[in-house]
């Protein structure tokens, strides 16, 4: 595996293999890895000759106010990670060879940033996402790109912003990767203190509560709603938003006829969590 710092040298590297007719498979990181991660890893290791992995914590998706400067780092146990997941290429910039001085430029996906996170954290983050996004695209030119499907409502800009930009990429959204007990796997799980990280479980009961209850039949947002609630009510935990949307566009819904997304973020102890289900009509 070979460690890149400038976009010149990824470029030249990916080239060369474009040249001996390899596909490119791209996984955009914030580094701090994981099983969720390396699960990407994996999916774009088997369908790419070449796997291409960004290590770059983006200013631009932070607030003011946001976890930027405590965000986990930790390249040497990423780069060796990586290594043995079979990464080819691990792209680990500075912030100035993505942003120089100077940079000018936002990218801006209307429509499906304005809720859930895009409420909660403001217009920025969202507007960061799409922007160092548009940027690994340009540098790396992969053929296809890996996120994972925790971050359902990020999935959803990106497979807009391709869209609607003509991109020649394909979306690859991967299954959620959870602990035993059923906590979505997050970098920023690091920061649950025991208490907080057994109360974080909690998310995961709420989904689950809330498909128990479309199974048995209750399928109007309003039940679906009280079910999930009463697990976190349980916890002590009072979620930033608990909602059911849309899997194609994040519209909100008055039940589950076909296919939903339930989504949750809350706040535990010093983490800021967020987790979802797809959610399915019963069959009749």
């Amino acid at each position: 595996m070979k460690t890149l710092r400038t976009i010149a040298d990824v470029r030249a590297a990916v080239r060369a293999a474009r040249a001996d007719g390899a596909t490119v498979g791209l996984v955009p990181t914030m580094g701090a890895f994981h099983d969720g991660h390396l699960s990407l890893v994996h999916r774009a290791r088997s369908e790419s000759d070449l796997v291409v992995v960004s290590l770059f914590v983006n200013p631009t998706q932070f607030g003011a106010n946001e976890d930027l400067a405590t965000y986990p780092r930790d390249e040497g146990r990423d780069a060796e990670l990586a290594a043995a997941a079979g990464v080819d290429i691990l792209f680990a910039p500075a912030v100035t060879e993505i942003y120089p001085a100077g940079f000018a430029t936002s990218i801006h996906v209307s429509g499906l940033t304005e809720v859930l996170d895009g409420a909660a954290r403001g217009p920025h983050h969202f507007d960061g996402v799409a922007t160092v996004v548009t940027k690994l695209f340009q540098i790396v030119a992969p053929d296809a790109a890996y996120f994972g499907q925790k971050d359902a409502q990020q999935v959803l800009v990106v497979r807009r912003l391709v869209r609607d930009l003509d991109m020649p990429v394909r979306i690859v959204a991967c299954p959620i990767v959870r602990e035993p007990d059923g906590l979505a796997m997050s970098s920023r799980n690091v920061y649950l203190d025991a208490a907080a990280r057994e109360r974080a479980t909690a998310l995961n009961r709420a989904l689950d509560a809330a498909e128990a209850a479309v199974a048995g039949g209750r399928t109007d947002a309003a039940s679906i709603l009280s079910a999930a609630r009463a697990e976190l009510a349980a916890a002590a935990i009072d979620p930033e938003y608990l909602e059911l949307r849309s899997a194609d566009d994040l519209r909100p819904l008055e039940g589950v006829a076909s296919t939903a997304l339930l989504l949750v973020a809350a706040r535990v102890g010093a983490a800021r969590l967020i987790d979802n289900r797809t959610l399915e009509a019963p069959s009749t």
